[in-house]
């Protein structure tokens, strides 16, 4: 049984990737997902190993999910991956959400827009700073601003995943996960 296991730092990922995967993955293609979730990023640090070591089943894949927060996203990347047992390495994949997985959001203000329903807001796209999300400081703070503060991480997340363009993303990092999956699920 193929399985895809996402390792995530924090629910709103979950909820987001439940929902991706979803229209990523037809469930004609037999590709069963699972998500642990960690209680933040030590926790994940903490419990990455023995929760891959754990698990059984050979066919499985596994996709880490964090975010970039303040940290230097190369050395985040390389210290989670040096943390994955040697022998499940060529199963796994790690992404790092640049700075935040609000990044993702800011991406695409037209799925905010219809998720969240406020008027105009996917014509602020254009603007330099939302051109390239995953170059901002805080993209969670900017994205409870740009929504007049009606975005909150679960109940958002759920609200816009339907939305997302998985086509076209506009983070580099979202893009780089949802390549992830699609090579997972190979």
């Amino acid at each position: 049984m193929k399985e895809v296991v996402f390792l995530l730092e924090e629910e709103s990922a979950k909820v987001m990737l439940e929902i991706v995967f979803r229209r990523l993955v037809p469930e004609s293609a037999g590709v069963i997902p699972r998500f642990l979730v960690f209680e933040g990023k030590q926790d994940l640090e903490k419990q990455l190993a023995p929760k891959i070591r754990g698990y059984l089943n050979p066919q499985a894949r596994f996709i880490i999910l964090r975010d970039q927060d303040s940290g230097d996203c190369q050395h985040v990347k390389a210290r989670l991956s040096s943390l994955c047992p040697a022998t499940h390495q060529s199963r796994t994949k790690v992404r790092i959400a640049c700075r935040e997985l609000e990044a993702f959001y800011l991406g695409d203000l037209n799925a905010v827009e219809k998720a969240l329903e406020i008027k105009a807001l996917g014509a602020r796209q254009r603007r330099a700073k939302f051109r390239n999300p995953d170059a901002m400081e805080s993209p969670a703070r900017e994205l409870e601003r740009a929504t007049s503060y009606r975005y909150q991480k679960v109940s958002g997340s759920r609200a816009i995943a339907p939305h997302l363009d998985l086509d076209e993303p506009r983070s580099r990092s979202f893009f780089h996960l949802l390549q992830a999956i699609r090579e997972a699920i190979q």
